[in-house]
């Protein structure tokens, strides 16, 4: 037997910047994803989802493609084989805390689990996280059609307890920053509209900036100017602007957080917002109701989280101010782990 966990992640800023090579600054959460594997005899896998009741039973050498929640163990044996890693047959159990569509980055807290039981069962030693964060990203890509970057991925295996994670996309370095909330709080909302990034615009985003950089003449949005925008026809002028100016986002909320000022961050949270809804887009009225919640209640900021059109809402609450009852306190916490094999 084999089990490992792997946590949630929020975005405390920087959405939308890692698949154009940009800044982002995620934390690992507690709730995360814990998965138990058991050696099979024979060639097949059985998994079983069972927070939503429902099982699935592939070969394991080529698994053949799949929709839905199956795609992605289907994927990661996939891609765990094409890596070149033996892997015996497995009875797989999933069991999460974290609630599907929501923005807390379900789906690559189930990659790295797997990933790290199987691997564990197998005997082999831990793989290089960052190689890990990759192989998962293609799983995602691949597997389930969603065109995303390396944040979450990364965010789930190198989090750290009162530490945010501040990651240059491009160059893939990183460097822990602390994350100290003292007296204040951060609180994630569910805005009720679940989404799935292969579903919603994401897709749609992220082909709109290769477009933008394609016009621009550039490799990736990171390589823009700051009057680039005013060059482009809408919508991609709008998308080029967030992008940017998200970017410097991020370099400001680390910089209050090295001098531990979080009444800086709240701000910064609404400008997000403000940009992710106005600029990118992918705010939704559910979303709009819930950081309106937030601020009711005396969110100091509050953004959107996640891919958008639909998900979460991050709130940050000073020392004092109480969050919505619904709302669910959150911290930076450990990265993923194999608990035992």
């Amino acid at each position: 037997m084999s089990r490992a966990f792997a946590p949630g992640r929020v975005n405390l800023i920087g959405e939308h910047t890692d698949y154009n090579d940009g800044l982002c600054l995620p934390f690992a959460i507690e709730r995360g994803v814990t998965v138990s594997a058991e050696r099979l005899t024979g060639r097949r896998y059985e998994v079983e989802a069972r927070e939503l009741g429902e099982r699935d039973e592939f070969s394991a050498v080529d698994p053949p493609p799949a929709d839905g929640w199956r795609a992605f163990p289907r994927g990661t044996v996939a891609e765990l084989g094409a890596a070149g890693h033996e892997l015996p047959p497995a009875r797989v159990a999933i069991e999460s805390d974290l609630p599907r569509g929501s923005g807390l980055s379900s789906s690559a807290a189930l990659e790295v689990a797997l990933a790290l039981a199987v691997l564990g069962l197998a005997g082999e030693p831990e793989p290089d996280r960052v190689e890990l964060a990759k192989l998962c990203s293609r799983v995602e890509r691949d597997w389930a059609g969603a065109d995303t970057g390396l944040l979450d991925q990364l965010a789930v295996l190198l989090g750290a307890e009162r530490r945010a994670l501040l990651l240059d996309c491009r160059t893939l370095a990183t460097e822990q920053v602390p994350l100290e909330l003292g007296g204040w709080t951060l609180a994630t909302l569910d805005s009720g509209a679940g989404h799935s990034h292969a579903k919603s615009g994401y897709n749609e985003r992220s082909a709109e900036c290769r477009r933008a950089c394609a016009e621009l003449g550039i490799e990736s949005l990171r390589d823009a100017a700051p009057d680039d925008a005013a060059r482009l026809p809408a919508p991609l002028d709008r998308r080029v602007r967030h992008v940017l100016s998200e970017n410097g986002r991020v370099v400001e909320a680390a910089t209050a957080l090295r001098a531990g000022e979080l009444e800086r961050l709240g701000p910064l949270l609404d400008a997000s917002h403000a940009s992710l809804r106005d600029d990118y887009g992918v705010s939704v009225p559910e979303v709009e109701e819930a950081v309106a919640a937030c601020k009711r209640a005396g969110a100091s900021g509050a953004r959107i989280v996640g891919g958008g059109f639909g998900g979460s809402v991050l709130a940050l609450f000073p020392p004092g101010a109480r969050a919505p009852a619904e709302a669910e306190p959150v911290a930076p916490g450990p990265s993923a782990r194999l608990l035992d094999s």
